[in-house]
């Protein structure tokens, strides 16, 4: 053998195994849209990466994340989703209500996105069914919007004379904030409530609708779910206890940054409930096999500390029924 082909034999030899470790260094990559800003999500972000690493998956070990956040600028969920399409990630994962889901499911046909919304997936066109999504979709189904009518029977436990309510939604979030006026009228009318709808985008149209609300001596006020007012409890609790409003929440989070109650479903499981679906796709599993999820357990935070604020007695039958009392 000449020396030169004989170099050119190690060589070859030498580079083989290199290039094949080169290609076992790649890594999946998950596009995760958020429709807030990343702060608001760091805790549910923490419950999402649980459910990911319990399917085997850890972010910087053996799968990359591309994050997109819209900071409640909805118009720019399609090019968010399109993006993340042109750098064919693996899996689309999308949080902070019905928006970004339904911009990545204009985006794809192909693509999983695995969500967590808190409407029925399958009235907002989403999936097929529960059982068998079909497409490239599943995920989880918190119920923001089919506990509206518990939450006002709440608030008419806390105050049985009430009679004119407010129910505080943002049109820019419309899917939320329709879903939202649908179930809080028909359930007032159940009730013979008389319902005023209040808008607000902005911090500035929070304090605008509080100041509102007393304006027009209402008696209480249901605050709809989503990120933006969620990003904003605190604002939102301190408005309710200044201007001495009784209100209601759909999150534990706005009872423990002051609110009065809230009655609603821990996300934090839905979205670890998204991390264990879209590892569990990266292995080789295919949406349409996978149901999409519902809560199963529902919780009521009553804060005493604002009723005392509010001048409020909480009758003891409605404490009994508290998951949690926060003195």
């Amino acid at each position: 053998m000449k020396r030169r082909e004989f170099i050119m034999l190690v060589g070859g030899a030498a580079v083989t195994p290199l290039a094949a470790r080169a290609q076992q260094q790649v890594i999946p990559v998950i596009g995760y849209i958020g429709a807030g800003p990343r702060e608001f999500e760091t805790l549910l972000l923490a419950s999402f990466h649980q459910g990911l690493s319990e399917s085997g998956y850890v972010e910087g070990r053996n799968v990359a994340m591309e994050y997109r956040w819209a900071d409640y600028q909805f118009d720019r969920l399609p090019e968010l989703a399109a993006d993340l399409v042109r750098r064919r990630v693996a899996v689309i994962v999308t949080s902070g209500g019905p928006a970004p889901t339904l911009a990545a499911k204009a985006a794809t046909t192909t693509i999983p996105i695995v969500f967590v919304v808190g409407a029925d997936p399958v009235k907002l066109g989403l999936v097929t069914s529960l059982a068998r999504p079909g497409g490239n979709l599943t995920g989880a189904n918190f119920f923001a919007f089919e506990l509206v009518a518990k939450r006002l029977e709440l608030l008419r436990q806390l105050l049985p004379g009430i009679t004119r309510i407010a129910a505080l939604v943002n049109p820019a979030d419309a899917a939320i904030a329709d879903a939202t006026a649908r179930e809080v009228e028909t359930a007032a009318g159940v009730m013979s409530l008389h319902v005023e709808l209040l808008n607000a985008s902005t911090s500035g149209e929070i304090n605008a609708a509080f100041a509102n609300f007393a304006r027009e001596r209402l008696d209480a006020l249901l605050v709809s779910t989503g990120a933006f007012f969620l990003a904003r409890r605190v604002q939102l609790t301190q408005l309710a206890t200044k201007h001495a409003i009784p209100a209601i929440y759909g999150s534990r989070a706005y009872a423990e940054a002051g609110g009065l109650m809230s009655y609603g479903t821990n996300v934090n499981v839905a979205f670890r409930q998204m991390g264990i679906y879209a590892g569990r796709i990266l292995k080789g599993e295919k949406p349409t096999d996978l149901p999409v999820v519902q809560s199963t357990k529902f919780e009521l935070v009553i804060n005493t500390q604002t009723a005392q604020m509010l001048g409020l007695t909480v009758p003891p039958s409605l404490l009994a029924l508290a998951d949690e009392v926060i003195e």
